[in-house]
């Protein structure tokens, strides 16, 4: 069976009701980082709604009935893998013209982008929606998810697509990596759009000064600790990722169909470890050399246009974290907050954010 295909079983573990959190008690024992696919994976392509048989999704909340799921979900889009930085990444992909990489922020996964893939297609550009080592059906490694070798994945896959650049967009940690991407490979990088996503330097400020944003970031003081957050989020068919998705949107909150997804997806042999693992360098590296050398390296300023997009209604992201990162754009910069959205404007408000996206970029195709 392929990594990416089959979710772990759901084991409800003893205190595992609605009010527990990831600094609960233990719940079923996650597996370590898997072994790396093959070379002989990369590059092969997956037809969409072809790919290997789909997994049926586990018990508790969907139920052994439930509908099957896979994360090649069919569409109009293609599935592949590629090689690049040393690690196999999958990837989905629709449309000709200029490359617009789309990456994914926590707990999602490629299927975040569905909106924007069309929408980018039917414009005339070439969407391609990445999934982040560690997640979706990507490689899980037992290590590289520093934000510097992260962003290398990320200009690496472009180079993989026979691309020489590409318009960025990342989300949430995403959208941290595609600023540091913009740090460390400006050539390969043509615009930037950081969605949900403050400068590194400026998330750095907040975590360290700011009370409000510390509280905000309470998930990820939770994550701190070792293996006790993997049971926990997917314990109960994932429950605690569900709550998380739900309390971090606005008024028009995701549909239910996309938080089964991404409850199935953390679900993954490895994923919830592979996935919590950036946060746990963000953290633990505040006081120490690589970690103060990172934040040195970020003040290099950005020469990528860069669209900044933020929810007024981010509960994790706080807007006055975000905003300011213009500071570090030696290039044309644009900062868009949007009333009543959460922490998923591509998501919960996809036609004003695509709208958004579509401007930029066709302003950018130079």
């Amino acid at each position: 069976m392929p990594l990416d295909q089959k979710p772990v079983p759901a084991q409800p573990s003893a205190g595992s009701g609605p009010d527990s959190g990831p600094d609960s008690g233990p719940g079923p024992v996650p597996e370590g980082p898997g072994p790396t696919a093959g070379p002989e994976t990369a590059g092969a392509a997956v037809e969409a709604g072809t790919g290997a048989e789909p997994a049926a999704a586990g018990g508790g909340a969907f139920g052994a009935g439930a509908e099957a799921w896979s994360i090649r979900q069919a569409g109009p889009w293609t599935h592949r893998d590629l090689a690049a930085n040393g690690a196999r990444f999958h990837i989905a992909e629709l449309g000709s013209g200029p490359l617009v990489l789309l990456v994914h922020g926590w707990p999602e996964y490629w299927w975040a982008w569905r909106h924007q893939l069309t929408a980018l297609a039917e414009a005339g550009y070439r969407a391609v929606a990445l999934d982040l080592r560690g997640i979706g059906g990507s490689d899980r490694t037992p290590r590289g998810y520093d934000p510097g070798n992260l962003a290398l994945d990320i200009t690496g896959v472009i180079r993989s697509l026979g691309e020489r650049r590409a318009h960025l967009v990342g989300h949430a940690s995403g959208g941290t990596l595609a600023w540091v991407a913009a740090v460390m490979r400006p050539s390969v990088i043509q615009s930037l759009t950081a969605v949900s996503a403050a400068h590194p330097r400026d998330l750095r400020r907040a975590l360290l000064t700011d009370r409000r944003q510390f509280a905000a970031f309470e998930h990820v003081l939770g994550f701190q600790r070792p293996w006790i957050p993997e049971r926990r989020l997917v314990a109960d068919d994932a429950a605690l990722v569900g709550r998380y998705l739900t309390s971090w949107t606005g008024p028009n909150g995701l549909d239910e169909a996309s938080v089964h997804a991404y409850r199935q997806a953390i679900q993954i042999p490895s994923t919830a470890h592979c996935s919590i693992e950036p946060y746990r360098w963000l953290m633990r590296s505040m006081a120490r050399p690589d970690g103060i050398q990172f934040a040195r390296r970020m003040k290099k300023p950005i020469t990528a246009p860069t669209l900044h997009v933020q929810g007024a209604a981010d509960p994790v992201l706080l807007s006055h974290t975000a905003l300011g990162g213009g500071e570090y754009v030696a290039a044309p910069y644009r900062w868009r907050l949007l009333p009543g959205v959460g922490h998923f404007p591509h998501e919960e408000a996809p036609e004003e954010f695509t709208a958004e996206l579509l401007d930029w970029v066709g302003r950018h195709k130079e």
